[in-house]
């Protein structure tokens, strides 16, 4: 199970908890980070932050830490429908333009290229909106309370 921290924004008495998660970047985790030309760029961006409901029949207060968890296998999914349904779609795409431009006497090259192309966007496109829709099925699940963060400044 992946784990991640969430704070929490906002505490329904329906039964919801509304919790933002900040994207981290893999950068500014080596030794290498002040002369890597990667963490210079991740640097220039600032965090993403995403906010989600989860069903929950505890109640949590505003600005408390939770740890969440995501099964691998929903990520697992989403990387083979956005990563590996394209390249499919690109071979079957150029193995078909080639057999097209075989039957019709043209340029083999041209056609096959136009057939990958065309293959591997529309393959993109179908993986895309199949990995959006195993995300969205598969809610984060809450492992534990981890309380509110300390105040330093108090």
């Amino acid at each position: 199970m992946m784990e991640e921290i969430a704070k929490v924004v906002a505490n329904s008495n329906s039964g919801w908890v509304v919790v933002e998660v900040e994207m981290k970047s893999a950068c500014n985790h080596c030794e290498s980070g002040d002369s890597c030309g990667t963490s210079a760029v991740a640097k220039a961006f600032s965090a993403k932050v995403q906010r989600f409901s989860i069903q929950t029949e505890r109640v949590f207060t505003k600005g408390e830490r939770l740890k969440l968890g995501l099964p691998e296998s929903v990520i697992l999914k989403a990387a083979l429908l956005v990563y590996i349904l394209p390249l499919l779609g690109f071979f079957i795409g150029a193995y078909s333009g080639n057999l097209l431009a075989i039957a019709v006497e043209i340029n083999q090259d041209l056609l096959s290229i136009a057939g990958a192309l065309i293959g591997g966007v529309s393959a993109w496109a179908i993986g895309k909106r199949w990995a959006k829709a195993v995300e969205e099925m598969a809610l984060p699940v809450i492992i534990k309370s981890l309380g509110r963060p300390i105040d330093i400044a108090q």
